[in-house]
């Protein structure tokens, strides 16, 4: 395994930019999400890692080979990075069969007959396909063929795993099975695996670090927690897990304690550092607390029940629309008071 090192890397397409002076390193057994919405260059940034397109400027470095140097000319080819990718279609061969898809790459490169029984025979056994090996793909379930996607990528024994959306295709429940066994898979492997998806739960469920892209850039990398409690900016902020977005009226400083003006009440805020300034806060549902003597009046404009509580869409006198949590459930058009407790401030420059 290795880890990823990328510096100053941009790619342009007829002129347009698609990624925009990436710097950042991937640690050696990480596993790292790409999120972001359609078009922020998560699966541009992914297939310069797997040599399927070329950066217009910048360098990339797996471990100690330099894969990718735009000044130099030097690009790697695909076969010659020795990264396993996994394709969102799954991209099998239909007149294989499950041991057949797997062991293929090795065949190709000619490895002996031995050495292709014993490394198909071991990632057979690391996804589960044991059973399975002598069955075609259209005998096999999504969640089967995904995994056998992964084994075939995985018996060359990559020095990273990149992954395209791969649970796309699959329904809500099988989604969340094959989590459990990318994120298995990994702890069992220890391999750097780098995963491209837009949907910020399999992200947040899997990941040891999220970089979150927007316009061919990473806004803000960090861990999951970090990310939902600490956003960097209103982009952040709004993309990751469910809040509001609000301007600070003003700030006043009181040794390391900060109190905001924030929709008319004051608040205790928390930020990166007591002398940085600030302009925004995120309102999470957890910052949020109904009762009669609340900071905030406010009227109940949608009721989703989550199982167990309720998500409470709320409109304020001063028309922002804040979200709540209860275990009780309220009608559209109840008054409610809101509390507002110690959200994060941060700063839009």
């Amino acid at each position: 395994m290795a880890d990823i090192n990328l510096s100053s890397v941009s790619k342009t397409f007829a002129g347009t930019p698609a990624l925009q002076d990436i710097t950042t390193r991937f640690d050696d057994g990480e596993f790292i999400a790409l999120l972001g919405p359609s078009g922020c260059g998560k699966t541009t940034l992914l297939r310069i890692l797997a040599g399927f397109e070329t950066p217009s400027s910048g360098q990339l470095r797996i471990g100690s080979r330099e894969m990718a140097n735009a000044q130099s000319g030097v690009n790697l080819p695909p076969e010659e990075r020795n990264i396993g990718f996994v394709f969102q279609s799954y991209a099998l061969w239909p007149h294989m069969s499950v041991r057949r898809n797997v062991s293929y790459p090795l065949e190709i490169r000619r490895f002996s007959k031995s050495e292709v029984a014993k490394h198909t025979d071991a990632a057979l056994a690391s996804t589960g396909l044991e059973n399975y090996a002598d069955r075609m793909p259209s005998d096999l379930s999504g969640g089967q063929r995904q995994r056998v996607a992964l084994a075939r990528c995985l018996v060359s024994d990559p020095c990273a795993v990149l992954l395209d959306e791969p649970l796309a295709n699959l329904d809500v429940a099988l989604r969340a099975t094959m989590q459990g066994v990318f994120t298995d898979f990994h702890k069992r492997t220890g391999a750097t695996m780098v995963y491209v998806t837009h949907d910020q739960a399999e992200a947040m469920a899997m990941a040891d670090r999220i970089a979150v892209m927007d316009q061919g850039r990473i806004q803000q990398f960090d861990t999951p927690q970090t990310l939902y409690e600490r956003p960097k900016n209103r982009f952040v902020a709004e993309f990751v897990g469910r809040g509001t977005v609000v301007p600070v009226q003003e700030v006043t400083q009181a040794g390391e304690a900060r109190q905001a003006r924030i929709l008319g009440a004051e608040v205790a805020v928390q930020s990166a550092r007591a002398e940085t300034r600030v302009s925004h806060v995120c309102l999470r549902p957890e910052n949020l607390t109904i009762s009669e003597s609340g900071d905030l009046r406010s009227k109940v404009a949608r009721v989703t029940y989550m199982g167990g509580k309720y998500l409470l869409e709320t409109v304020t006198d001063c028309g922002a629309r804040l979200f709540a949590e209860t275990r009780a459930r309220f009608d559209v058009g109840a008054q409610l008071g809101l509390t507002i407790t110690t959200p994060w401030a941060f700063s839009e420059d």
